[in-house]
């Protein structure tokens, strides 16, 4: 063919077979443009086996995954975070034991494997980031890809200041004793004393609201910025940053070590923590089954939450992770194997938490036993209680804890209406293992407290805090390619720019984090930026997939890129279950925000103790804000696109054309493409797929012509057809 020939390319769906005939079957013949213009077709098997950087010269090679095992472990190290260590546990505990793991795991097969399963999917066949998948399923629906984006965005502000504090303890470890293993001593001119707050309190407690935090009392007193937190989160972004500035060149690399090293450190624990006394009364404490927990609601709600957020749902960066795939990938086996090793890696940090514990309990319970017997012996040499009462293969200088509890049986049965005022504890190993903690508390205190007691205390806590700085880098990793690549894909701009300025405006907007009042900003952003608009970013997601696009047709799609038919148990759940089981969860979670109004709790120095507040008027504002502005993008779009007001000319948000499985990039150059010839407009003038505006040839009013359908059903998407006004807008 002669070099100055115009030439259309364009990209065969991948099941479509149709010849040159049936395609020219469609023209116009009053058409002259299109008659100039030709269609090359070499080979349609190859043109099925050719990737859509083979195809354009102008479509910039996307990046792949070196290897199926760093892809693995990027899903591993996004969805097994800081939650599995400190938030499974303490759920664990509080909802029944080991009963509580019967609703997680039906929760996980319903709601869990089945939305996991389904983010994979559409990232893979569609090969884009959140924006660009939801556009193709529904453009309408668009914006939950630029909601996926701004939870993200929130998720990350917060998520990288808590990678901040582990960073701080981490450097703080390298130190025998431990900084917060005693009470600091406040000297004056003549005496020197107890720090009075600490004594209150405890050493790690102290250490952790003031030596760290240096926290205020409330929300409204800002106290300045906290300098060592502040280099601390700096040195947090700055780590992302240089992970992250290549995309997954960059952060697949990381992934062998901050996915894997954390498993390393739970092993380690877990071995160390059973040969110390008391760990295997935390383990037993911890698997007792309380069967008829199992049936209050409640259980089952924070079961569906946890799964939800364990396995990082709705964030887009499943979705972003899956689309660097081969289109050819078993998502499915993916899907399911990330998800029981989440759930596995959560059983085992539940197991270290509370062996660890377990050992914390006996040594507070040792404490307790020995601070009473003084009271007893006390009461003896005061003649309150007789020697008489005491069983005489007792020794004092040694009472354990069988033998404290045999006492104070004694002394109820004969002093049964003076006992109460003799003021002793029960010092119940029970009753320390029952005080359940999560979060920041059993990270930063409870856990650095048990390891005080540990032998060679010092290695084990640059362990731990290691481990805490590699689970949330692997969670950041998703969390910020949830953000980078589907605006790299949607505004085709450099990685490595965006990457920079999106860690630069963080890093600026997350010094509030750093304020002395920050940790408060932290429990808000916590709360509220991030649970509620993921709910409805799922809720939707599914609604996308399985009744706007539709399920049928996805199950198609799946058989198509995977080569098999997936259970039809997914289609029943991704149809049915899953979306009445999210609408009742976000039904339940909006009850549960209304019956509670938002509060915090605030540490007060001078009383040692923490205190739950309101938020000021200011304060509820921005709470409604963060979850207003997260869910704002998904009307916004639809409107936007439902009463076409969005120009959709080439410097638009839509100028992206879609096809099945594919997107392609719209050519730019008038001199070698003829897409200028629709509509007698310039390449830039050429409108994109959307809804409302027809990218079909108007048929001329002397000829009607009959449409043949594509063997999938579909009709050939990108190429000069009919307007055909009823075709849904799932189809474009």
């Amino acid at each position: 063919m002669p070099k100055n020939s115009k030439v259309v390319k364009r990209e065969l769906d991948d099941d479509v077979t149709e010849s040159v005939k049936d395609l020219l079957s469609n023209e116009d013949s009053g058409d002259d443009s299109f008659k100039k213009s030709s269609l090359m077709v070499d080979d349609v098997q190859e043109d099925k086996d050719r990737d859509i950087e083979e195809c354009s010269d102008t479509e910039e090679e996307r990046p792949a995954w070196n290897s199926k095992l760093q892809y693995i472990l990027a899903q591993v190290g996004f969805s097994v975070g800081l939650g599995n260590v400190w938030r499974f546990p303490y759920l664990c505990q509080k909802n029944g034991g080991g009963a509580y793991l019967v609703p997680y795991l039906i929760l996980l097969v319903v709601i869990g494997i089945p939305l996991f399963f389904l983010e994979l999917a559409v990232g893979q066949r569609i090969r884009r980031g959140s924006i660009g998948v939801w556009n193709y399923i529904s453009p309408r629906l668009g914006g939950i890809g630029f909601a996926s984006c701004v939870v993200c965005f929130f998720v990350a502000l917060y998520y990288n200041v808590i990678i901040g504090w582990s960073l701080f303890y981490f450097s703080q470890s390298f130190q025998q004793p431990l900084p917060w293993d005693q009470c600091p001593l406040v000297k004056n001119k003549t005496t020197a004393f107890v720090e009075p707050e600490c004594e209150k309190s405890s050493a790690t407690t102290f250490y952790w609201y003031r030596e760290a935090l240096d926290i205020s009392s409330s929300i409204t007193e800002s106290g300045g910025l906290n300098w060592r937190m502040a280099v601390c989160l700096l040195a947090a972004w700055v780590m992302v940053c240089l992970a992250m500035i290549k995309g997954i060149q960059s952060s697949g690399k990381v992934m062998y070590f901050s996915s894997l090293f954390p498993y390393v450190v739970l092993i380690c624990f877990l071995v160390r923590a059973l040969l110390l006394k008391g760990s295997v009364d935390g383990i037993s404490h911890m698997f007792t089954p309380k069967l008829e927990i199992m049936l209050e609601p409640k259980v089952w709600r924070e079961a569906a939450t946890q799964v939800f957020f364990a396995l990082g749902l709705g964030f887009g960066g499943v979705i972003a992770f899956s689309s660097y795939n081969k289109r050819d990938n078993n998502c499915h086996f993916d899907a399911v194997l990330v998800s029981f090793i989440n759930f596995f890696t959560s059983v085992l940090a539940t197991l270290v938490v509370f062996a660890v514990l377990g050992f914390k309990a006996n040594i507070m319970n040792e404490k307790c036993v020995a601070l009473n017997t003084e009271k007893i012996i006390g009461f003896l040499n005061s003649g309150v209680l007789s020697h008489d009462l005491i069983p005489h293969h007792m020794n004092f200088s040694s009472i354990n804890t069988e033998d404290y509890h045999q006492m104070t049986d004694i002394f109820k049965g004969v002093k049964e209406t003076e006992f109460s005022s003799l003021g002793l504890d029960p010092c119940d190993i029970k009753d320390e293992l029952n005080k359940a903690v999560q979060g920041t508390g059993l990270a930063f205190i409870a856990f650095t407290e048990a390891m005080t007691h540990f032998p060679a205390s010092p290695f084990w806590s640059v362990m731990f805090f290691l481990m805490l700085v590699n689970l949330g880098l692997g969670s950041m990793f998703g969390t910020i390619e949830g953000i980078i690549t589907p605006l790299v894909d949607t505004f085709k701009v450099r990685k490595e720019f965006l990457t920079v300025g999106c860690c630069l405006l963080a890093f600026s907007i997350g010094l509030i984090f750093v304020q002395r009042s920050g940790n408060y900003f932290v429990a808000m952003f916590d709360d509220y930026s991030a649970t509620l608009p993921l709910l409805i970013v799922v809720v939707l997601e599914n609604i996308a997939v399985a009744w706007v696009y539709g399920t049928d047709k996805f199950f198609e799609d799946l058989k198509d890129m995977l080569g098999f038919s997936p259970y039809r148990f997914y289609y029943y759940m991704w149809k049915y279950v899953s979306p009445l089981v999210l609408l009742a969860l976000l039904a339940a979670s909006i009850i549960q925000m209304g019956m509670n109004p938002p509060t915090y709790s605030a540490w007060i120095g001078e009383l040692a103790v923490e205190k739950t507040l309101s938020y000021p008027p200011w304060g509820l504002a921005m709470c409604v804000t963060l979850v207003a502005f997260a869910i704002l993008p998904v009307p916004v779009v639809f409107i936007l696109r439902y009463f076409n007001l969005i120009e959709e000319d080439s410097n638009s948000l839509s100028a992206v054309s879609y096809k099945k499985g594919r997107i392609i990039q719209e050519n730019s150059s008038p001199e070698d493409d003829d897409t200028s010839l629709i509509e007698g407009r310039t390449p830039n003038e050429v409108p994109s797929p959307m809804p409302g505006k027809s990218i079909y040839r108007e048929p001329s009013s002397s000829t009607t012509t009959d449409l043949d359908t594509a063997p999938n059903g579909r009709y050939g998407i990108g190429y000069l057809m009919a307007d055909m006004p009823d075709m849904p807008e799932s189809d474009l």
